[in-house]
C-alpha cells in the first residue's frame, strides 16, 4: 500500500502542460445542441410542424422555453405554405374578409390586463370571456402575444385579441391573420347543404371570388394544416358544397360553349380548375364535356382509309394526307380555343389530342396497315412507316400552336415538346411489336431472295461485271465510286409514297436512281468516253483530268510521274473481243485462254449484288429511324432492330457474297495448268481473282461508308462489347481471310507460270553460246517475259488490298523466284561467256525485286546477283577462294550451295581438281593410299 501515490489532477481544456515549452492547448469539447428537457430544440420544432394548430397552445404551456419555440418563424412558415395564398395569389381573398370584418360593428367588452413578459408562463393568458371558446375549440383564441396591453374579449366574431409582432416573425403574423379571418367562415359549413353557397357568398360575388375562397378555405381545413378539432366534418361538408358549386360551374360552362361565349367559358374553367381535386385521378368534368362536343369525333364515315391503295394494290398516301391535313386544321382551332379558354396545367389540350390521337388517327391507320399486310409485307412496312410520319404531324401543330406569343416571350408553352411527342408515341404503341418483327423477317426474305438470284446468274453466266483492271488507275476508279455512293447515301428519303404526274414516287426511288449509276465502269479511261451499262448510258469523266493523278506508294494521290505504260489489251496480247462477243460489262483485261473454265472468274462478285443489298438495308433502316425518338421499352427495340439490320447486312454479305466467291475463285485458281495455255505474259484467273480483290475491297469500302454516314449515331465505334461492331470486324476478317487465301493460291499459279516461262524460254544456248558468238549482254527472253509477267500482275494488285497483304505478296513472290532461280541455274551448263548472260538476268531480277521495296528480298537478289562472279571467273584457285569466302553472300548461301553451283561450269571437269584442293587441301594422289 506504501507504493501506491495519489494521481495529480489532469489540466483540460485550454491549460499547458508543465514542462514543456511546445505543448498545444486542448480542443475545447464540441458545442452541445440546445435542450428543452431530454429533446433537442429541433426536435421540439419538428414536433410541432406536425401538431394540429389547436394542440400548439397547450404545448407551449409546458415550460417557457417551449413558449418561446412556439414564436419560431420556422413553425409557421410551415403552417402559411400550406394555405398557398402566395402560390396561388389568395391573397385578394384574405384582404376582402378582412374588409368585411372591419365593416361589421363589435360590441364593445370588458378591458383586458396585460401580463408582464417576465412572468412564469405570462405569455400566455386565458381571456375571461363568457363566451368560453378556448374551452370549447381549443384553438388559437387563448394564445396572446407578451406586446398586447389589453386584449379584446372572445366573441364569435374576435377571434384573436392580438397585435402582429415586430421583428422577424412575419410568417406567424401572416399565417394568425388569415387563422382569424378564416375560421369566422368554418360556421357556415355547419348549414344544411343547399344553403351552405348562399350563406358563405351573401354577396354579389363573381364566379372567379367564390372559387378563390372555396380554395383557400379549402387548404385551411385540410390535413396539412387542422386549424380545429373539428376539421374532418369540415372538411366533408365544404366537398359537398365544392361539388354542388362543380355542377353550378358545369352548367354554367354548358350555356356560354353554346352562346360561344369565351369569356363565359373562361372564367367557368378557370372557376372549376381552383377548387377541382388536383389528387383526383379522374378526368376534369368540364375539359372532358369540352372535348366529347367536338365535332372531329362524330364524322365516322367520312374518311375511309382503304383510299390509300389504288386499284391494282398500289400504296399512294394522298388521301391521307388530306385527312391529317383535316386533323391538323382541326386541332389548331380548337386546340387554340382550349389555351383561350383553360388553365395551362389542366392538360385539357393534351387530353383533346389523346383523343384525337387514338379515336380518330389511330382508328384510321389500324384498317389501313390490315390492308397493307394483306396487299405484301414490304407494303406493310411502308404503310407503317408513312403512316407514323403523317400521324407525326399531330405533336407539330400542337408544339405550334402551344408556342407563347410575341407579347408574352417568357410565358412558357401550354405543351411541351415531351409531352406532344408522347400523344403520337401512345397513339402508336399498338403496331410497334408487329412492326419491328416483320421489318427484320422482310430483311432476311429480301437479302435470301437477292443473293439467290445472284446465284442463278452465276450457274447461266448472265451477270455483268464492273472494271477495275481496265482503268489506268483501279484506286481512282474506286475513290470515284465510293463518292457517288457517298453522294446517295446524302440523299434525302422520302417515306411517304405520293402519287407525282401519275406516278407513284416511293421511299427511296431517288436514292436508288442514283445507286444505279456507281458501277465502276462509268469511270473507266479508255478510249471511249460513252459506257453502256445495263441499257443506260453514263459519261465517263475528262480522261486527262483523271490520267494527271495517280496514286503513290502511300495510298495518296498526286500529281502523275512520267511512267511506263500500264497493261492494255494491246501491250497484254490480249485479243479483243468484238461488242457482238463480249458482254456490256466485260473486263477488258480477259483473255483469250480465260474462255475456258476460267472465263468467268471475275465475275464471281458484284458491286451491283452489294448495292442492292446495301439499299434494302438503307431503306429498312430509313423507315425505323422514323422510330428512333421512342422512349422507354419501345425505344430500346428500336435501336436493337437498327443494329440487327447492319448484322444481317454483313451477314449476307460475307457467308452468301463475298466468302462463296473468293472460294470458288480459290478453287478455281489452284486448278490452272500454265503448261496446258500458250499465253505466258498474264495468268488469266490470276488476274481476274485481282479484280476480285478490287470488288472486295470496294464493297469493304462501301460498308464502311454506310456505316459511317448512316449507323454512326446509333452505334459506338469504340464499342467493342456491341454486337454490330463485333459482326464488322468478323465481316473485315472474313474478307482478309478469303483475300489472303485466294492470294496464296495466286501466288501459286503465278510462280508456277513464272517457272513455266522460264523453263519454255530459256534456249539451249542461252548461257553456253557459241565460240566468236557476239554478245548483246541483255536480259534473256526468258527473263523479260518472266519479269513482264511479276510485274503486270503486281502492279495491278496495287491499291486493291491493304498494304500489309501487299508486303507479304511481294515477299512471297521474292522467296518463291529466288528459289526459283536457283533451281534453274543448277539446270543449266554455264560457260565463261555465258556467265556474263547469267550476270545481266540476274541483274534485271535484282532491278524487278528493287521495284518491290521488300528489304529482305533486295537483300537476297543481292546475293544472288553476286552468285554470277563465278561463271566469270578463269582461274581456278581464284575461284576457290570465292567458294570459301562466307562472308561474302552475307550467309545467304553455304560454301556447299556455291560448290553446286560452280558444278554448272562449263569447264568444270577441268577445274574440278583445282577447286577441290584449294578448298579442302585434298590430293588424291598425295592423301589417298590403296592398300
Amino acid at each position: 500500500m506504501d507504493k501506491w501515490v495519489t494521481l495529480e489532477p489532469v489540466k483540460l481544456y485550454g491549460q499547458l502542460t508543465s514542462g514543456s515549452s511546445s505543448a498545444r492547448p486542448l480542443k475545447p469539447p464540441p458545442s452541445r445542441a440546445t435542450f428543452i428537457g431530454r429533446l433537442p430544440a429541433e426536435v421540439h420544432l419538428i414536433i410541432l410542424q406536425h401538431l394540429p394548430v389547436y394542440d400548439i397552445p397547450g404545448y407551449s404551456r409546458i415550460c417557457r422555453a417551449l413558449g418561446r419555440l412556439t414564436k419560431d418563424d420556422k413553425l409557421w412558415e410551415h403552417r402559411w405554405l400550406a394555405l398557398g395564398v402566395e402560390k396561388h395569389k389568395l391573397d385578394g381573398v384574405l384582404d376582402e374578409l378582412d374588409d368585411q370584418q372591419k365593416s361589421k360593428p363589435q360590441a364593445p367588452g370588458p378591458p383586458t390586463l396585460s401580463v408582464v413578459e417576465d412572468d412564469d408562463f405570462g405569455d400566455f393568458a386565458s381571456p375571461q370571456s363568457a363566451g368560453g371558446l378556448a374551452a370549447d375549440t381549443g384553438d388559437l383564441a387563448d394564445f396572446v402575444l407578451p406586446s398586447t396591453s389589453y386584449a379584446q374579449p372572445a366573441s364569435t366574431t374576435v377571434l384573436f385579441a392580438v397585435q402582429p409582432v415586430p421583428g422577424s416573425s412575419v410568417h406567424r403574423n401572416k399565417y394568425t391573420r388569415a387563422h382569424a379571418l378564416l375560421k369566422g367562415l368554418t360556421k357556415h359549413l355547419s348549414a344544411p347543404p343547399h344553403l351552405v353557397l348562399s350563406s358563405l357568398f351573401p354577396g354579389n360575388q363573381t364566379l372567379r371570388q367564390q372559387a378563390k375562397t372555396l380554395q383557400l378555405l379549402l387548404r385551411f381545413v385540410s390535413a396539412r394544416v387542422q386549424p380545429l378539432r373539428a376539421w374532418p366534418t369540415l372538411l366533408l361538408s365544404l366537398r359537398a358544397t365544392i361539388d354542388r358549386f362543380q355542377a353550378h360551374l358545369l352548367t354554367a360552362f354548358d350555356i356560354a360553349d353554346q352562346k360561344k361565349d369565351e369569356k363565359g367559358m373562361h372564367d367557368a374553367a378557370h372557376s372549376s380548375w381552383d377548387v377541382v381535386d388536383r389528387d383526383s385521378t379522374e378526368e376534369w368534368e368540364i375539359g372532358r364535356m369540352w372535348s366529347e362536343k367536338r365535332e372531329i369525333f362524330y364524322e365516322q364515315g367520312k374518311w375511309q382509309a382503304l383510299e390509300n391503295f389504288t386499284q391494282d394494290r398500289a400504296l399512294v398516301f394522298d388521301p391521307m394526307v388530306e385527312f391529317m391535313n383535316h386533323i391538323a386544321d382541326i386541332l389548331r382551332v380548337d386546340g387554340a380555343t382550349a389555351i383561350r379558354i383553360f388553365p395551362p396545367d389542366s392538360r385539357v389540350l393534351l387530353n383533346f389530342a389523346d383523343r384525337v390521337a387514338v379515336e380518330v388517327v389511330g382508328e384510321y391507320i389500324i384498317p389501313l396497315l390490315s390492308h397493307a399486310r394483306a396487299v405484301s409485307n414490304q407494303t406493310f412496312l411502308r404503310a407503317t412507316a408513312a403512316s407514323f410520319a403523317q400521324a407525326w404531324r399531330i405533336a407539330d401543330v400542337l408544339l405550334d400552336i402551344s408556342k407563347p406569343p410575341p407579347s408574352e416571350p417568357d410565358r412558357p408553352p401550354v405543351v411541351t415538346q415531351l409531352q406532344a411527342e408522347d400523344v403520337v408515341y401512345r397513339m402508336f404503341e399498338v403496331n410497334m411489336d408487329e412492326y419491328l418483327d416483320e421489318e427484320i423477317e422482310y430483311i432476311k426474305a429480301t437479302f435470301d431472295a437477292t443473293c439467290r438470284e445472284w446465284d442463278k446468274k452465276l450457274e447461266s453466266h448472265t451477270q455483268t461485271s464492273s472494271t477495275f483492271l481496265g482503268s489506268h488507275n483501279p484506286a481512282l476508279v474506286k475513290r470515284n465510286v465510293l463518292a457517288s455512293f457517298t453522294e446517295a447515301l446524302l440523299l434525302p428519303v422520302t417515306l411517304v409514297p405520293r402519287a407525282v404526274g401519275g406516278a407513284v414516287v416511293g421511299a427511296a426511288t431517288a436514292a436508288t436512281t442514283v445507286a444505279s449509276a456507281l458501277n465502276p465502269q462509268r469511270w473507266v479511261m479508255g478510249s471511249a468516253q460513252n459506257v453502256t451499262t445495263n441499257g443506260g448510258k453514263y459519261l465517263a469523266p475528262n480522261q486527262d483530268t483523271l490520267e494527271a493523278f495517280i496514286d503513290d506508294d502511300d495510298g495518296e494521290m498526286s500529281p502523275r510521274r512520267e511512267q511506263p505504260p500500264q497493261p492494255t489489251i494491246d501491250t497484254l496480247n490480249i485479243p479483243e473481243t468484238n461488242g457482238a462477243d463480249r458482254p456490256s460489262s466485260a473486263t477488258s483485261v480477259t483473255t483469250a485462254a480465260a474462255k475456258s473454265a476460267f472465263e468467268h472468274l471475275d465475275l464471281l462478285l458484284s458491286l451491283d449484288v452489294a448495292l442492292e443489298l446495301i439499299q434494302t438495308d438503307r431503306d429498312s433502316l430509313k423507315r425505323v429511324e422514323s422510330f428512333k425518338g421512342y422512349p422507354g421499352t419501345y425505344g430500346h427495340k428500336v435501336r436493337e432492330t437498327i443494329e440487327e439490320l447492319f448484322i444481317l447486312l454483313l451477314q449476307a454479305l460475307s457467308e452468301r457474297h463475298i466468302a462463296p466467291g473468293f472460294a470458288t475463285a480459290t478453287e478455281r485458281m489452284r486448278m490452272y495448268k500454265p503448261a496446258e495455255h500458250e499465253e505466258t505474259t498474264s495468268v488469266a484467273p490470276l488476274l481476274q481473282f485481282f479484280e476480285l480483290v478490287h470488288l472486295g475491297d470496294t464493297i469493304q469500302s462501301m460498308v464502311q461508308v454506310y456505316f459511317d454516314k448512316e449507323l454512326a449515331p446509333y452505334i459506338s465505334r469504340t464499342d467493342f462489347l456491341n454486337g454490330a461492331v463485333r459482326e464488322k470486324k468478323r465481316f473485315e476478317n472474313t474478307l482478309d481471310d478469303a483475300v489472303a487465301g485466294g492470294l496464296n493460291a495466286g501466288t501459286d499459279v503465278l510462280m508456277q507460270q513464272v517457272e513455266h516461262i522460264i523453263w519454255s524460254r530459256t534456249g539451249a544456248r542461252d548461257y553456253y553460246p557459241e565460240e566468236g558468238a557476239s554478245l548483246d549482254l541483255k536480259p534473256t527472253k526468258a527473263c523479260q517475259e518472266a519479269i513482264a509477267c511479276l510485274e503486270m500482275h503486281c502492279k495491278l494488285l496495287r491499291g486493291s488490298t491493304s498494304k500489309d497483304v501487299l508486303e507479304v505478296f511481294y515477299q512471297e513472290i521474292g522467296i518463291r523466284l529466288h528459289q526459283i532461280l536457283q533451281k534453274h541455274i543448277k539446270r543449266q551448263i554455264i560457260s565463261l561467256e555465258g556467265g556474263f548472260q547469267v550476270i545481266a538476268d540476274l541483274n534485271a531480277y535484282h532491278a524487278f525485286i528493287q521495284t518491290l521495296r521488300v528489304p529482305q528480298g533486295i537483300q537476297d537478289f543481292a546475293h544472288l546477283k553476286m552468285l554470277g562472279h563465278v561463271y566469270i571467273v578463269s582461274d581456278a584457285v581464284d575461284l576457290a577462294q570465292i567458294v570459301k569466302d562466307v562472308q561474302r553472300y552475307g550467309g545467304t548461301f553455304r560454301p556447299e550451295d556455291i560448290y553446286e553451283f560452280v558444278q554448272r561450269r562449263s569447264d568444270w571437269k577441268k577445274i574440278e581438281k583445282t577447286v577441290d584442293k584449294t578448298m579442302y587441301n585434298l590430293s588424291f594422289k598425295e592423301d589417298c593410299v590403296i592398300c
